[in-house]
């Protein structure tokens, strides 16, 4: 019962927190230049055609009932109509989005291997962790493009390791992710080419939060460490490797999964100047193309789906947590 109560307000608090992010969006698009009737019928119209959009789109009715239609199209799915491309923003929401959503995945991956080698190196004391650890940080306090811009001089231009933009891999797959697709079809080649190709934006978009995710993990390890009960578990026989995972781990990872649930929030942001860098054809390229025309649906629904996206992934790190420790259900 403290489980489900956990979770049902967990699940409200999602709800209203997607219901404020709409009513954010619907006030700015009111107070926005953009003008969806010259964008639909043109800026030359007649007073009748112009009128007569005006009713169609339902810029006639009061603001109120413009912000529940607003709502229940964003519940339905409909999101409007692009001013730049005149498709369903759904639509061509739903052609990008498969390409950010795997270079965040992939980066995400990337950023769990380093947090937990930093932390983990960092206690064990392995050779070169000093100069592993220095070169994480350093790398941190660079801003992402700009991390991305270096190692496009260093990987591309100089070595000619690693491509400097596009996806690679199966690009006419069912998912939409070059890499899954090149798997699915069996395609190993293709699978490289697209592993090359996401090498690069993802390192630059995974730096900073492995540093986060494993500063977090290092103090929690470090702190569990100290405990009576793994002393307990050291002095009845057990070996090391048997104490980290089965005491360590279990009581060090509820404040690395909030900071990852918070790192990957923040990364479905960054991603987008990362997108830019390496022409990486995602939500970053969409988003780009319609700023400069005011295309305030296309923006509207790109910002909305990173927004329910962040709070989603916050809410289940949330969940997560009280599986792996039921006190925070309690509390």
């Amino acid at each position: 019962m403290v489980r489900l109560r956990f979770l049902g307000f967990r699940l409200l608090s999602l709800a209203g927190l997607l219901l404020v992010l709409s009513l954010v969006l619907f006030l700015l698009q009111e107070i926005s230049d953009a003008d969806p009737v010259a964008a639909t019928i043109g800026g030359n119209a007649s007073p009748e055609a112009i009128a007569a959009a005006r009713e169609r789109l339902g810029l006639d009715r009061p603001p109120v009932e413009r912000y529940l239609a607003y709502l229940g199209g964003l519940v339905t799915g409909d999101m409007g109509t692009s001013f730049r491309t005149h498709r369903d923003v759904t639509t061509d929401i739903a052609t990008y989005l498969p390409a950010t959503v795997e270079l965040v995945l992939f980066a995400f991956v990337v950023a769990l291997v380093l947090g937990v080698l930093f932390a983990v190196s960092s206690l064990l004391r392995w050779p070169l962790a000093g100069p592993f650890r220095g070169l994480l940080f350093v790398g941190s306090t660079a801003p992402t493009f700009l991390l991305g811009l270096v190692g496009l001089v260093v990987f591309y231009q100089l070595l000619g390791w690693l491509p400097a933009s596009g996806r690679g891999g199966v690009t006419d797959g069912p998912t939409g992710m070059t890499l899954l697709d090149s798997l699915l079809a069996g395609d190993l080649a293709a699978a490289g080419d697209a592993l090359q190709h996401l090498a690069l934006p993802a390192l630059a978009l995974a730096v900073g939060p492995a540093l986060a995710i494993g500063r977090v993990l290092r103090s929690s390890l470090t702190e569990t460490l100290g405990s009576d009960f793994v002393r307990t578990a050291t002095s009845k026989g057990l070996t090391e490797p048997q104490v980290l995972v089965r005491h360590v781990l279990r009581n060090s990872v509820n404040a690395a999964l909030s900071m990852s649930a918070l790192q990957l929030g923040f990364m479905f942001g960054g991603v987008l100047l990362v997108e830019g860098v390496f022409t990486w054809g995602g939500l970053g390229s969409y988003l780009a193309a319609s700023l400069p025309v005011s295309d305030f649906p296309a923006i509207a629904g790109v910002t909305f789906v990173l927004g329910a996206l962040y709070v989603t992934v916050n809410t289940v790190a949330d969940v997560l947590q009280s599986v792996a420790d039921p006190r925070i259900r309690v509390s």
